[in-house]
């Protein structure tokens, strides 16, 4: 889109140094922005580049020093910034698609306004979708699903009856919401299974990546609480919370009924064993097991997982294990073989 800087500025309650009337409308890096582009320094570490950019504007941080002739709007979050500009530039109009022919809609669904239901879906009967809802194709949702107003769910996600998604979630292609439980008990000849007759409930605002498996309780329900975002490949298991605004990152795998606060992080491939609670704002470092409860704004990393600080002196010191050990045998054969009792 064709936007001033002035009305750039004004868009995101920044303040301008720089001609008000100029026009941009392309979004590059430092190094590749012309005078046409907006871009953005979020890392202090490429400040430098500021000096040769050729921006037609730069969103920094106020307070930055900036060089003499750069156009530049200061604003309190540069990243955050750029996400909202970004967000307005490639913002469409929507247009509802209603039901398409090939699509299948039982008896006894109900079908908000302004839905669009693509060829392949299925929904299943007494399903209850809130207005512009968009199930694209292949989606399979099951009895008694419910799913709030905004929500989009893209291509090939299956989900179980009984289960629940919020308003404006975004289920990416591939994710499958509700399959039961790993419940099973031995009964001396062979795994018996125990019936998992729990939801998965998803709140607001909550983003799906491509392919993650979100098991049902086996009584109750597994919560995906408002403003979760996961990144592709993440499994939550059976009976677990998963607290507001929390990030998981890609292969996370929780075990069943854990606990994460609001805001906690998980790198990728970090496992999480049942039954324990991460504190509030914790962090836990990718590739990281986690086997016993994380305080509330710990940072740990490690398989176990222990303080990162102290996880960063460890992996220094495994790497001197073999020097030190060539040491110790040195030692040894430097000692006596023996010596005669006193």
């Amino acid at each position: 889109m064709n936007i001033s800087l002035g009305q750039l500025a004004q868009l995101l309650g920044g303040s301008l140094e720089g001609p008000a009337e100029h026009e941009v409308s392309g979004l590059k890096g430092l190094e590749d922005a012309g005078p046409g582009d907006l871009s953005f320094l979020a890392n202090p570490k490429y400040a430098p580049l500021l000096e040769k950019c050729q921006a037609g504007v730069v969103l920094v941080e106020r307070g930055v020093k900036t060089p003499e002739g750069l156009a530049v709007i200061r604003v309190d979050n540069p990243y955050l910034a750029y996400a909202q500009v970004l967000t307005q530039a490639i913002a469409r109009p929507y247009e509802p698609l209603g039901v398409h022919p090939r699509a299948v809609v039982e008896q006894g669904a109900v079908v908000g306004k302004d839905c669009s239901i693509h060829a392949m879906a299925y929904v299943g009967p007494e399903v209850e979708l809130g207005e512009r809802v968009v199930v694209h194709p292949g989606v399979y949702l099951g009895r008694g699903v419910r799913v709030g107003a905004d929500t989009v769910i893209h291509p090939n996600v299956v989900v179980y009856h009984g289960c629940v998604i919020g308003q404006r979630c975004i289920i990416h292609g591939g994710t499958v919401i509700g399959a039961d439980g790993y419940g099973f008990v031995f009964d001396g000849a062979r795994h018996y299974k125990i019936p998992q007759i729990g939801i998965v409930q998803i709140d607001d605002d909550v983003e799906l990546g491509a392919g993650n498996t979100i098991d049902r309780a086996a009584n109750g329900r597994t919560w995906i609480q408002t403003g979760v975002k996961t990144d592709d490949q993440v499994h939550i298991a059976h009976g677990c919370t998963i607290g507001e605004n929390c990030l998981l990152v890609a292969q996370v795998g929780i075990s069943g009924s854990s606990k994460l606060g609001k805001g906690v992080v998980l790198g990728g491939k970090v496992g999480v064993i049942g039954h324990i609670t991460i504190g509030d704002g914790a962090m836990v470092g990718g590739g990281s097991g986690v086997a016993q409860p994380v305080e509330a704004g710990a940072v740990v990393s490690g398989y176990p997982a222990i303080p990162h600080r102290l996880w960063l002196r460890t992996r220094g010191l495994v790497k001197r294990l073999p020097e030190l050990f060539s040491r110790v045998k040195d030692l040894e054969a430097r000692l006596p073989q023996g010596r005669e009792e006193e």
